[in-house]
């Protein structure tokens, strides 16, 4: 048998070793294995059960430590647990006593401390960074106290065996020659054994702690040095903002007329991005991406740090911005010190405060057996989905949502080179995603002809509107424009594909990004929205696909990948990489990060390949890249916003009741405000009636559409009409053609006001072309226009023409709702509410 290691008070102070434990008068002494962990004496029949099967453990805290004779020694706790226990070797079975002494000693002292301090020890939450640190601080002292208290312990043991083995050498010297000398030699030698145990065993704490506080004396002087140079940085920055203030107060003294670009301290003070980029170089250990399917797999790596000094073009424009140049004028101070159109002093016009709460979500249990016996002989699109579902949004106000980090876009309105300017766009497109993380709630289906304005030109520069130009499929389109250089525009139709345990969102349709100083044109998609857990479990959403940007103007283009969440993989959750690339394919900028919290872009420096094989065998592709620089971070969520939908602070204020709205603005409709206001019954029967309404109407539209396409039946067309409503869904040859004459996809754009009698508006005749129908219009798309337009309807704002930078059919804003607004004329509005 292999004789244990002698113990040290380790972290932790575990000791391990075999002892024999007394089990009957039948068995006698068995041989067990022992652990000391923690105050507490486990033991276990061999140590291939310590994972599994614990036979026994004692608190030291409360037990006695009693020594028979050379090898034997009994450990109790009062009467129910007592453990005969036999070492080896007279020497093994001090090491445990010994061991067992420190062990009870600290386990006494720990006692008190933790019913007063337990609370200390709850890990902090995640993204609490002051927080983790004053935890970790607190650990390492309570730690070396505990080292300083083992010293202690040690100290008054080895002078309590001190004093007997001078009390012993000094019977020595007294006794004479005769029976009893052996007897004293032998208890001299058990005292000075004793003597040397304990005296290793303090040698071994002073080592350790020792190693722990040099350890951790390097650990808090690179904190030291990083909180200093933090300090200077932030010292630079306020001299540099004081500079800025000096300048604008000269400017304010010396003009006759306050110059708007110099009145807003709201903008200038956006100047402290470089205390916000340099937040991001915490380390510089290399970076790994996922391959891209267009684009070999790349590994990012440290610079030479000649690259930093250096002052090109294309790094200079993000330094400047970023506060890295210190020797010139900012990018923003140029650009608000150029841009004559820039808003007035808010000194001068009051801003509006907006609402920073709403009722709070109502806890209603949904009862499953009440919708599903309303399906009972119904078809789906007929089925009333109650608001349980939803959240108080429309699907016009989530798209208007897209505007919530807009500040991008009027950073990137201000750059002079186009690719930096593409870090900013694509930076835009992921933060989209960002408040959809933990918002599972279905958002209203808009009624056709919902429109939502967004108003913002005061705070932000920007106003936007939405309508929900197409019921059959659903579309919506959107139009931002800013007075800071950019217009956003979308049109967005949803396709669903249901999978049992999940549910597939597919955004079609194309964005486009237009700024008005460099005409640079990029247009993206949206990327896949999966919702898991429909059926059992908690509800969770997730983004993955591939994004291209793509800027028309000059080639550039920037690739996104949204890695999908795994159980398997050891990438971090929610996964965004990129590579910014010219038109000639070469890579500038590398952007990584998640889209539910940051983006970063590091500047490419050099390129090569032969780097290791990638998952197929394919060489990966080897970026030297400048340190990371922060693009985007997430804002926090506001205060109790759990009880609130998980709203973000801009989606608190998009359902806030306004003055000289549209008619037709989601702020008006009922059933929304109603749920907002925790009455869910009362806004369940609002809903029923407007999607009731809503059939009706479209009804109409159709029979009107059909007596224009046949005047000389005009006389016979209701009987007609309602003939054919009844019937065509059960013509085999009519269903065939009119899903021959539409598009495939249309198969998948279904929601709950939709009805069967969505393509009676198509007749045979004129599916194939004999009355070629009045929303018909020339171009490659002219098809998709027919199926998308089946129930004749005409949006008030937009209209539908062909893109002429990507080709594509699109709805575009044609103008005239802001002039409305001012006049206070919504007559032409339809009555949807």
């Amino acid at each position: 048998m292999s004789e244990p290691k002698a113990p040290t008070p380790a972290p932790g102070d575990t000791y391990k070793g075999w002892l024999f434990k007394w089990t009957n008068y039948i068995k006698g002494y068995q041989r067990r294995w022992f652990v000391l962990s923690n105050g507490l004496l486990s033991y276990y029949r061999t140590q291939a059960e310590m994972g599994h099967t614990c036979r026994g453990t004692i608190n030291l805290a409360t037990a006695n430590i009693a020594v028979e004779d050379s090898c034997n020694f009994v450990i109790s706790n009062g009467g129910t647990q007592t453990y005969h226990l036999k070492a080896s070797s007279e020497v093994e079975r001090q090491r445990w006593i010994t061991a067992l002494e420190l062990a009870k000693a600290k386990a006494v002292r720990m006692q008190p401390e933790s019913d007063e301090s337990g609370d200390d020890s709850t890990p902090p939450a995640s993204g609490q960074g002051a927080g983790s640190r004053n935890s970790e601080v607190q650990s390492t002292l309570r730690t070396l106290s505990s080292k300083v208290e083992d010293l202690s312990t040690c100290n008054d043991l080895i002078a309590k065996h001190g004093s007997a083995l001078q009390r012993s050498l000094s019977e020595l010297e007294g006794v004479r020659l005769g029976g009893e000398t052996s007897e004293k030699f032998r208890q001299v030698t058990e005292r000075a054994t004793l003597f040397r145990i304990t005296s290793n065993a303090m040698i071994n704490a002073c080592q350790d702690f020792l190693t722990l506080a040099q350890t951790h004396s390097k650990r808090w002087q690179k904190a030291l040095q990083s909180e200093r140079e933090q300090r200077v940085r932030l010292e630079e920055t306020l001299e540099q903002l004081a500079k800025q203030h000096n300048h604008l107060e000269r400017a304010f003294r010396g003009a006759t007329v306050l110059p708007s670009s110099q009145s807003n301290p709201s903008i200038d003070s956006k100047g402290p991005v470089p205390v916000k980029g340099d937040a991001s170089d915490e380390d510089d250990e290399n970076e790994f991406f996922d391959a891209c399917e267009d684009v070999q797999e790349f590994i990012t790596v440290p610079a030479d740090p000649k690259y930093h000094r250096r002052s090109g073009s294309n790094v200079s424009g993000i330094s400047s911005e970023l506060g890295m140049d210190d020797g010139t004028t900012s990018l923003d101070e140029q650009s608000l010190a150029s841009n004559p159109e820039s808003p007035q002093s808010q000194e001068l016009v009051p801003v509006r405060k907006r609402r920073s709460r709403i009722p709070d979500k109502p806890n209603y249990s949904l009862n499953l057996w009440s919708i599903m016996k309303n399906c009972i002989g119904k078809e789906l699109s007929k089925i009333p989905m109650p608001v349980n579902f939803n959240e108080p949004l429309s699907m016009l106000q989530r798209l208007s949502e897209d505007l919530e980090y807009y500040e991008l876009l009027d950073r990137g309105a201000k750059c002079q080179n186009s690719l930096e300017q593409m870090c900013y766009v694509a930076a835009f497109t992921v933060s989209s995603y960002s408040t959809t993380v933990h918002r599972t709630g279905k958002p209203f289906n808009p009624l056709l002809g919902e429109t939502f304005e967004l108003d913002r030109v005061q705070e932000s520069g920007y106003r936007s509107l939405c309508e929900q130009v197409s019921h059959h499929p659903p579309a919506a389109a959107h139009h931002a424009i800013s007075e800071r250089g950019w217009t956003l525009r979308q049109e967005i139709a949803l396709a669903s594909k249901f999978r049992g345990k999940y549910l597939s969102i597919m955004p079609l349709g194309s964005i486009h990004c237009i700024f008005e100083k460099s005409t640079n044109h990029y247009t993206w998609k949206k990327v896949t929205t999966t919702v898991h857990n429909i059926i059992v479990g908690k509800l969770w959403i997730d983004q993955s696909g591939e994004i291209d940007v793509v800027n028309h103007k000059t080639g550039d283009r920037c690739h996104l990948k949204f890695a999908p969440y795994s159980y398997f993989s050891r990438d971090v959750a929610r996964k965004v990489t990129g590579v910014v690339t010219d038109k000639d394919g070469k890579a500038h900028y590398v952007l990584s990060g998640t889209w539910d919290e940051k983006m970063e872009y590091s500047r490419v420096m050099q390129s090569s390949r032969g780097g290791e094989n990638g998952a197929e065998g394919r060489q990966k592709t080897v970026y030297q890249t400048l340190k990371a620089k922060e693009l985007w971070r997430k804002t926090p969520l506001p205060e109790g916003a759990e009880n609130m939908y998980y709203f973000s602070t801009l989606a608190l204020t998009l359902n806030e009741p306004e003055e000289g709205v549209a008619p037709t603005d989601s702020r008006r409709r009922p059933d929304q405000r109603l749920m907002e206001q925790g009455r869910w019954e009362e806004a369940n029967a609002e809903k029923q009636r407007l999607e009731e309404k809503q059939r009706t109407v479209r009804r109409e539209r159709e029979r009107e559409a059909n007596r224009t396409a046949s005047p000389s039946e005009e006389g016979k067309e209701p009987a007609d009409g309602a003939l054919i409503e009844d019937s065509i869904s059960d013509s085999p040859l009519k269903t065939e053609e009119v899903e021959i004459a539409s598009e495939p996809s249309e198969t998948t754009y279904k929601t709950d006001t939709d009805e069967t009698s969505s393509d009676l508006s198509l007749s045979t005749e004129t599916l194939h072309g004999s009355h070629p129908p009045a929303y018909s219009m020339e171009g490659p798309y002219g098809a998709q226009v027919k199926s998308g337009h089946q129930d004749n309807y005409t949006p008030m704002w937009f209209e539908r023409l062909v893109d002429p930078m990507t080709g594509e059919t699109t709805h575009i804003y044609k103008g005239g709702y802001w002039e409305a607004k001012e006049q206070g004329s919504w007559d032409s509005c339809p009555d949807i509410f």
